[in-house]
């Protein structure tokens, strides 16, 4: 479960990166992503690419919540093949690149959880493959899919961001829905992600990302 990143780059330089062909707009996404608030997404629309700022989680009530509650973002997915994601995976322009220079997950004991991050080597900006729709309640989001972890991030976590490189771009965009399955069964190279501990707190935010829910 992935429920923090960063784009420590500029716009321009993540529009570079990614070869977005409209003009690059101002965003209000911050350079720290956590679920509910706004990252940027390359997307396509009539053969062109476009970096957009959405919302990170699809909005998910649960029975249990008191109908004048706020849905919860749903910013994992488990598994393309699910009924509530799959209809999208079938469909290019339901997908999407999340850029990242860099992802974090908890370690430690409750209460004091720190952050430790992952980049990829050689790196300096790479994607997360995701999905997106647009949404009645925060215009369009976008969540993004998980995989099993590899040796590199199996001593913090057993899951992780389905992490493409420049060579993966296209057919994640416009590949069939297989190709987003092989992407979710690839084992990403251990040697390919380096870990960096920090003494950072986990949660700088009155509600804890790690509080927030993911699709199983």
């Amino acid at each position: 479960m992935c429920n923090l990143y960063t784009v420590r780059k500029s716009a321009a330089e993540v529009a570079a990166h990614f070869r977005v062909s409209a003009p690059v707009q101002q965003f209000n996404a911050p350079d720290e992503s956590y679920p509910g608030s706004p990252g940027l997404v390359v997307r396509e629309q009539d053969g062109a690419r476009l970096l957009r700022s959405m919302t990170w989680g699809f909005p998910l009530r649960l029975k249990s919540m008191k109908p004048d509650s706020k849905p919860k973002p749903v910013n994992n997915i488990a598994d393309v093949t699910k009924n509530m994601w799959v209809a999208l995976a079938r469909k290019p322009e339901s997908r999407c690149l999340i850029p990242v220079t860099g992802f974090a997950e908890a370690e430690g004991p409750k209460g004091a959880k720190t952050r430790t991050w992952f980049s990829v080597t050689g790196q300096p900006i790479f994607a997360w493959g995701g999905l997106w729709r647009h949404s009645a309640e925060w215009g369009d989001v976008y969540s993004g899919v998980m995989t099993d972890c590899n040796a590199a991030i199996r001593p913090v976590h057993d899951r992780m961001p389905v992490l493409l490189l420049p060579d993966d771009y296209e057919r994640w965009l416009h590949g069939s829905l297989d190709d987003l399955v092989a992407f979710q069964n690839r084992c990403f190279p251990d040697a390919l992600i380096e870990m960096q501990r920090t003494s950072e707190r986990w949660s700088k935010r009155a509600t804890p990302p790690e509080a927030l829910p993911t699709l199983l």
